[in-house]
């Protein structure tokens, strides 16, 4: 045992040394650059716009093209979806009957939360997407989802009214925050479903995400930060969970590496 830990910290000291570290971040540009079934991220930046800035130009920039609207996500549940299909249920049991799915891709969580919720006859459930993925989600719910209680819209302002925003693994590739989005609306959500969100202990920044078909600016914040300008909004925190095996790993950036990813579950005060 105490020769393997004398190995591996030899092997850690190689790595730091300056010249492998250049020549091992090199190899990991032209890994990330080339991707095409990984999930990978690169730098450190302290805008959107910058970490947009920084991607090569072989990609597009971001979900809004054909590429990425067919990417064949999975709608298995996952350990992680548990916590939110509780709220979801409990909503449904409140008299909730509409879900704004912010960033829901083609109505993956709609078709995956089904096979074990029992929804509501009158539920009006709508992804808010990027407009090449809207168009995707509405061809397959013709077929998928006749029940006609699935929509798509790609205005964020169409979250108005809405009992339940459900953002499930989205708000790091928007360009404005929750808050921010939350702050313009007349009618805001009763309840938000936050899940599968990169939450840093103590930094916000923006990193460069390379998810195959497209690179995508994508946005970490504060713990304490992102909860602070929910509840300054006039919502109070109901739950707090971990998304445990599934982080975000940062090469070459120390310190930036988020261990789990985090959701919650917000209810707006009473008036």
């Amino acid at each position: 045992m105490e020769l393997l830990e004398r190995v591996h910290r030899a092997v850690d000291r190689i790595a730091l040394a300056p010249g492998v570290r250049s020549w091992g971040r090199k190899r990991y540009e032209a890994r990330f650059a080339a991707n095409k079934d990984e999930n990978l991220f690169r730098g450190v930046f302290p805008t959107f716009s910058a970490a947009a800035a920084s991607a090569p130009a072989l990609k597009p920039l971001g979900y809004d093209n054909e590429d990425s609207a067919d990417i064949p996500y999975s709608s298995a549940l996952t350990p992680w979806d548990y916590a939110p299909m509780f709220w979801l249920a409990r909503s449904f049991a409140e008299g909730m009957r509409s879900v704004f799915d912010l960033g829901g891709h083609v109505g993956v969580k709609y078709y995956a939360y089904r096979r074990t919720l029992r929804y509501p006859e009158d539920l009006r459930w709508t992804v808010c997407d990027v407009p090449a993925v809207v168009r995707r989600g509405q061809e397959l719910a013709r077929a998928r989802a006749p029940e006609g209680c699935l929509h798509f819209t790609d205005r964020y302002e169409d979250a108005s009214g809405y009992h339940v925003l459900f953002a499930s693994g989205s708000l790091q590739y928007l360009p404005l925050t929750l808050a921010e989005l939350l702050r313009d609306l007349p009618a805001k959500p009763r309840r938000i479903i936050v899940n599968t969100t990169p939450i840093h202990s103590s930094r916000s920044f923006y990193t460069l995400n390379s998810i195959g078909t497209a690179f995508c600016a994508y946005r970490v914040q504060a713990r304490d930060e992102f909860v602070k300008s929910v509840l300054d909004l006039g919502y109070e925190r109901a739950d707090e969970w971990d998304n445990l095996g599934k982080g975000l790993h940062l090469p070459y950036e120390d310190g930036y590496d988020v261990p789990h990813y985090t959701g919650f579950c917000f209810n707006r005060k009473a008036s």
